[in-house]
């Protein structure tokens, strides 16, 4: 999988997610690699078909591999910081409810470890 951390003027894009797991939740956007694309691709397209927010200038922030970070199973995710590349307008793709930039990321209630990829990437603290 990959998750995206899309940053715009000081703002992160989070994503509220309308299917399980952790649906009505505040999330990064992200998604499942399709076979025979690769990482960086990935997050490109997820990050569009999320919120309708084209990105580039990808850089790792980490590997998240606990076994216990998706109840559906193990499912390991590649992080990436991202910037966006033309229009910064959010819209809400089929799997999500609302697309917000936000200054301060919530200190909690993030679904998966998001919360601590935005703590990793060096975007927000405590």
């Amino acid at each position: 999988a990959v998750d995206i951390i899309i940053t715009h003027q000081g703002k992160v894009l989070l994503i509220k997610r309308r299917n399980p797991p952790f649906a009505g939740m505040w999330a990064l956007p992200g998604g499942m690699v399709e076979y025979g694309e690769s990482v960086e691709d990935a997050a490109r397209r997820e990050a569009l078909e999320e919120t309708g927010v084209r990105v580039d200038n990808l850089t790792l922030v980490g590997i998240y591999s606990d076994p216990k970070r998706d109840p559906r199973g193990h499912v390991v995710s590649i992080c990436f910081k991202a910037e966006v590349c033309g229009e910064a307008e959010p819209r809400p793709g089929a799997d999500v409810v609302e697309a917000r930039w936000v200054e301060t990321p919530p200190t909690e209630g993030l679904a998966f470890d998001h919360t601590k990829m935005l703590k990793d990437s060096g975007v927000w603290r405590d």
